[in-house]
Parts: structure tokens; sequence; C-alpha cells
């Protein structure tokens, strides 16, 4: 047996709620979330109210992004028009050292990551956090509704809701970056067929349902509990496969 390390991909639209999900997990299951090491990406957007450097991401000037990409072991992607970049030295060096390790965020970078050939041999969990499940998407199909549209329309009032409570008034620049976020969903539910997992959750990061009991309710109480047990290899009800075809075509 390799005492290589697991990695742990979880993907899914901005506002989908998988930094309450990771938070949830640390507070409702502790030994489960210590175990995994948090993956820190380089981003060249302006950290959010809260965000701090080195802790949620490497927060780099778009210049200073493109030197890192010369490197080999760099990896860059442009994303929702910002530069993301993954260190895959760090990654692979944090892996062979025995750590399970955790990558939270957008769907684009897990697909770069297990296209690398160095991730043949490594153990993965590929979890997309989806704001709606199999059965809204095939009814939604079923009655000629433009499922499409309506999840723009979903995320939009999701991260409106989330910018509000971040940033009491929005400027122009915050109301684009929520259009180019929202209009970004669609083509990034194109990729949850891929992962081993869908875990549908209503909850956004916009939601009350996180933390503003104390406890999760709802879908947020929902999604941390299957997350924890595809963790202990179990197969929850709660969550589900999606065909290539769910999806509408674009």
């Amino acid at each position: 047996m390799s005492d290589r390390g697991r990695l742990v991909l979880l993907g899914g639209p901005s506002c989908a709620g998988k930094g309450p999900l990771c938070n949830a997990l640390k507070m409702l299951y502790p030994e489960q979330e210590s175990k995994l090491h948090k993956l820190v990406m380089y981003n060249s957007r302006a950290p959010r109210p809260g965000e701090s450097d080195g802790m949620d991401y490497y927060f780099r000037s778009p210049e200073e992004m493109r030197r890192l990409n010369q490197r080999d072991d760099f990896i860059l992607l442009e994303v929702r028009g910002d530069l993301q970049g993954l260190d895959t030295g760090e990654l692979f060096s944090m892996l062979n050292s025995g750590e399970d390790v955790l990558f939270e965020g957008n769907p684009y970078v897990p697909q770069a990551i297990w296209s690398l050939p160095e991730m043949a041999e490594v153990e993965m969990l590929r979890v997309f956090l989806a704001p709606l499940c199999r059965s809204e998407i095939i009814w939604l199909r079923e009655h000629s509704a433009n499922v499409r549209d309506i999840l723009v329309e979903m995320m939009r009032r999701k991260l409106l809701r989330r910018t509000q409570k971040q940033k009491s008034i929005l400027s122009l620049k915050d109301l684009e970056n929520i259009e180019k976020r929202c209009n970004s969903a669609p083509l990034e539910l194109d990729l949850a067929w891929q992962f081993d997992w869908v875990i549908p959750n209503h909850d956004g990061e916009d939601s009350e349902n996180w933390n503003s009991f104390y406890y999760p309710i709802g879908d947020a109480l929902q999604a941390v509990e299957t997350l924890a047990a595809l963790l202990r290899g179990e197969t929850p009800p709660y969550a589900e496969k999606w065909d290539k075809d769910l999806w509408p075509e674009k």
C-alpha cells in the first residue's frame, strides 16, 4: 500500500456554499477535518472581507502570477475573470509526505489537477457541490423550462445577497463581478458529471442555515453530513451521480 496521501477535490459554482461547508465540517466533524490539509491557491483578485493572505489564497498581482507560470511546476488558469494558480510542487510534496490534501474552489482547477499524468496513481475523492439536484433538473427539462437561465438568476440572487452582507454598498465593479460569476455557473455545471459525487445544496454562501442557529440546518446540514460520509468511504443516500447528458446542451 502506498504511503502517499489522498486528494479531496471539492468544486462548484461561486456562492454554492463550498466555504461554509468546509467550516461546518470543521465544527461538526473536527477529527475528520483536521486530517485534511488545505491546498492554498494563488489568486489575482483582491481579498474579500475576512480573507487573509496565505490562509485563503496567496493574493498576487496578475504580473507576478504570469511570472510564476514560467515555472514547470505551476498551473495558471483564467477563472471568472481572475487568474488562479496552483503550485503543483507544493501539492505533490504534501501528498508524498502522506498528508491528505483538500482543494476547495471552482471546478476548473480540479479538472486541471486530475489531468496531470502524475495524478494517475494518487487516490482522489472528487465532489461537486451543486445548487440544483438531479430531480429538479429533470423536472424543469420535462416542463420545457430554460434551466440555464433559471440557474443564472438563482446564482445572481445568491451572489447579490452574499456581497451585500460583505459590503453595505455595491460598486459597479461588484455588480460586474457578480454577472461574471452567475453567468459562469451553467458552464461549471457542465463539468459536474466528471466528479465522483454531486452533493445538491440550495443553501449557498448567502444562506442563514449555515450558522445563524449555531448548528447547520436544512440543506446545509444534509450537505455536511454527506461530505463527512463520503470522506469515510460510505455511500450516503443524499449524494448523487450525474450522467453526462443530464445538464442541458449549451
